[in-house]
């Protein structure tokens, strides 16, 4: 058979199905640190449901968990540690200011 006469095929690709990240024995709740902290980035915001993979259901019962432990103070709101270590860099004078005309 020639190449011009052969049907259009669609190749397959392998791909790896990954596991959902909150398994049927987690149980979503504020106390649940090692869960909550999954979902969260490095400067305390909560990530997408995209990125998380996860069903809207599970969104919001794990956007609901973590503002409650916000409230209960068991998580930062903000997490500021790259602005400290950028303003402990930045160089003071301690003497006046003088204003240059």
């Amino acid at each position: 058979m020639d190449k011009s006469k052969q049907p259009f095929r669609k190749y397959k690709r392998s791909f790896r199905r990954r596991l959902p990240p909150i398994g049927s024995g987690d149980r979503i709740d504020y106390r649940n640190m090692s869960l909550i902290s999954r979902f969260i980035s490095e400067q305390g915001k909560i990530l997408s449901r995209r990125v998380n993979r996860l069903t809207l259901k599970q969104q919001r019962l794990i956007t609901i968990a973590i503002k409650q432990a916000r409230i209960l103070s068991l998580l930062p709101f903000l997490n500021n540690e790259k602005q400290f270590e950028r303003a402990e860099s930045i160089p003071r004078t301690t003497g006046p200011r003088t204003r240059n005309k």
